[in-house]
């Protein structure tokens, strides 16, 4: 390998470790020799689409031509002014905006790695991060710039300011002043890492996914082929932070791999959601399936008729979910199955194979099957584990037993039940840690929360398993309800009753705890685990 600082080369999992790899089919072939940033960026000023419209927000628009040369002074300032060499590991602190994809891309070119993070973070997180991944490196929006600031690590050596607002001048603005807009990329193998993300556990121990120029490359010709078949003229827009990877394919890599643009909004409240679609004629929407819920009550009054594409991922999208969407706008939710570990989506459906309430069918360039705990794949709508293999596959730094625990026999076992239909169709159970075992039946929380969301004064819900000395373990219920001033005790059992008269009465949940809120991740997902310590 070409980089000089080698860390996450040395600390991948050995071949034995690593799943297998199938690359079939010529879409999939990229050079020994390779950036990703060339064909994701430099592409398109060399084939003359400098002046077309790359990102845009609500104040600002960029072309090609300017991405590509903000991309390139940043470069410069990383090798000229910080002293990057290639293989160190640079930090990005920024909510979404077009400074952090001039940074995200500058960082590969320079030679380095991205380690893009999430604008909720805090102190001890940002810590463990640049601790574990041994950062050198931080570019940090300078409304962000508190939390990073507090962080004592005698790793990182350089931390650079920036506006992502573009109405300040900070000191990445001062650097970036005089230098060249034209820079000679770091000459990157396939097999080099690009980045590092990290899981969503980021106390203790985290796990740190490694991802090569190829593997960027490969989503691409994966699940955007197979489901949204984009058009240079397509603007994308949505909800997850770049620093998850769903956020980053769908909202940076798909859009530019295929020449279209996209619209970013820093903080991405349903009504803006609605807003950029309706004035800029967004056809394309990634986001997760509580913003959904929203949306639907709130479309009727925008024009959001250039949407061609609805994407759903990060959380299990519940048949009500999709039902209310498409009675409210006639478009089919487009759900899918991804993982940090796999870097995108590899199970999902189009609109000419979909069955509603299924994930889907495995993606362009993937392979799927359900197991059993030893291995054996079993028969048809038998609920296991579910294994993946295909062209992105787990790479976990310096954790060979968490490796070991994920990889089996070549493939990558999620930690998801699913089972699998008469048509090959992936049907989600539970989580593994989701499926709740009660006096010996085994509930899946997914299921209760799908009849629950049926009720009209239910806005929102999630369904956990709390340990009982009768029954091993409880069904129990957080429910966020429409008109809140409902709550009580004498409602909780007007529910547990529309329960039983609604599914199977051994799933109804026996405890139902009312919230103003629930707890969520920045990505939209809901922390179970949060409502696991409500009283425990």
């Amino acid at each position: 390998m070409n980089y000089v600082d080698n860390f996450a080369h040395k600390n991948l999992p050995s071949q034995k470790y690593q799943p297998d790899y199938i690359y079939d089919g010529e879409n999939f072939q990229f050079p020994e020799d390779l950036n990703c940033v060339e064909k994701l960026l430099d592409h398109h000023i060399k084939e003359g689409r400098g002046d077309s419209v790359a990102i845009r927000t609500f104040e600002k628009t960029w072309t090609f031509q300017d991405l590509f040369e903000k991309s390139n002074q940043i470069a410069h300032v990383l090798v000229d002014d910080l002293g990057l060499v290639s293989g160190n590991r640079v930090l990005i602190r920024s909510a979404n905006n077009p400074m952090f994809v001039a940074i995200w891309f500058a960082i590969l070119k320079a030679g380095g790695i991205v380690v893009a993070t999430m604008p909720l973070l805090r102190e001890k997180e940002l810590e463990v991060m640049i601790e574990s991944a041994e950062i050198s490196h931080a570019f940090c929006d300078y409304r962000l710039e508190e939390a990073l600031v507090a962080v004592k690590s005698k790793f990182l050596k350089q931390t650079i300011t920036f506006d992502g607002t573009e109405t300040a001048t900070s000191k990445l603005e001062v650097l970036m002043h005089n230098k060249s807009k034209d820079f000679q990329n770091f000459p990157s193998k396939a097999d080099a890492v690009s980045l590092i993300g990290f899981t969503s556990g980021t106390t203790g121990n985290p796990k740190m996914t490694a991802h090569y120029h190829k593997d960027i490359l490969l989503i691409c010709e994966a699940f955007p082929k197979y489901a949204l078949q984009p058009k240079p003229e397509d603007i994308f827009t949505g909800s997850p932070p770049l620093g998850f990877t769903f956020g980053l394919g769908g909202l940076v890599l798909f859009p530019f791999y295929y020449g279209a643009s996209t619209f970013l909004i820093e903080k991405p409240s349903p009504e803006l959601l609605l807003e950029a679609i309706d004035r800029y004629k967004v056809s394309i929407l990634f986001t997760a399936p509580t913003a959904y819920r929203i949306l639907t009550t709130k479309a009727k009054d925008f024009d959001i008729s250039s949407l061609r594409k609805c994407v759903s991922a990060g959380e299990t999208l519940p048949e009500k979910v999709w039902e209310d969407w498409h009675e409210a706008t006639g478009l089919k939710i487009i759900d899918g199955i991804g993982a940090t570990e796999m870097l995108h989506i590899f199970i999902s459906s189009n609109e000419e194979n979909m069955k509603k309430g299924a994930t889907g069918l495995p993606v362009f360039g993937y392979e799927a099957k359900i197991i059993d705990k030893k291995g054996n794949e079993l028969g048809i709508n038998e609920a296991g584990r579910l294994a993946v293999r295909g062209i992105t596959g787990c790479k976990y730094l310096n954790r060979t037993e968490k490796q070991k625990e994920y990889v089996h026999n070549g493939w990558n076992l999620t930690g998801d039940i699913f089972k699998k239909d008469e048509d090959g169709y992936f049907w989600f159970v539970a989580r593994g840690d989701d499926m709740i075992i009660s006096s010996g039946y085994n509930i899946a929380a997914i299921e209760v929360e799908s009849v629950l969301l049926k009720h009209n004064d239910i806005a929102e819900c999630a369904v956990v398993g709390l340990p009982d000395e009768n029954r091993g373990m409880l069904v129990c219920a957080y429910i966020v309800l429409n008109d809140k001033s409902k709550a009580c005790e004498e409602y909780a059992k007007s529910l547990q009753n529309w329960f039983k008269e609604n599914a199977a009465p051994y799933k109804y949940p026996r405890e139902i705890r009312f919230l103003e809120q629930l707890p969520k991740t920045e990505t939209g997902k809901i922390q179970r685990f949060k409502l696991k310590r409500i009283n425990a």
